[in-house]
């Protein structure tokens, strides 16, 4: 049985959306190697992830409502998600101003 994780925790701000799961066995999500043990899964994954959101994001600014319909994101968690983000009239938010949120604050090199 697999077991979700969520990439960038809830306590790291993570939100609740297809692209911040790995579905993983009991002994690679908790195990030695696993990302809650190991730094460096960690890591990995949440590059991969930065990564997927990179290449799925590709236009300056977006809109909440146009991020729901690209990621899947519920109404509710969305406009609480980014209520904070600056918003510029007429476009909506800045593309890195919502990578970094999605990545719960910072990005990944």
């Amino acid at each position: 049985m697999l077991e979700k994780h969520h990439i960038v925790f809830k306590s790291q701000g993570g939100l609740d959306f297809e692209f911040n799961y790995k579905y993983l066995t009991s002994g690679q999500h908790r195990g030695p190697k696993g990302p809650h043990m190991c730094r460096e899964t960690d890591l990995k994954y949440k590059r991969e992830l930065q990564q997927k959101l990179e290449e799925l994001l590709v236009n300056e600014f977006y809109t909440v409502e146009e991020l729901i319909e690209l990621l899947g994101l519920k109404e509710q968690q969305a406009l609480k998600a980014f209520k904070k983000i600056p918003k510029n009239p007429g476009m909506g938010m800045k593309r890195e101003d919502v990578l970094r949120r999605l990545m719960g604050g910072k990005l990944y090199l």
